[in-house]
């Protein structure tokens, strides 16, 4: 895994890096969102994609 292709997700709520997740930046020009569980939180937040 190269890591050029890696994406920070960052949780919304309390701005935490819980989970990295990888992507085709040919293919994907925008964003990552998703909706994950954040352990600081201790509940299902919005996750989107850092610098």
């Amino acid at each position: 895994m190269s890591q050029d292709r890696l994406a920070k997700l960052e949780c919304t709520v309390c701005h935490a890096i819980n989970y990295y997740s990888t992507r085709n930046k040919k293919t994907i020009k925008e964003r990552l969102e998703k909706k994950k569980h954040c352990t600081h939180c201790k509940k299902h937040t919005l996750h989107k994609e850092t610098k």
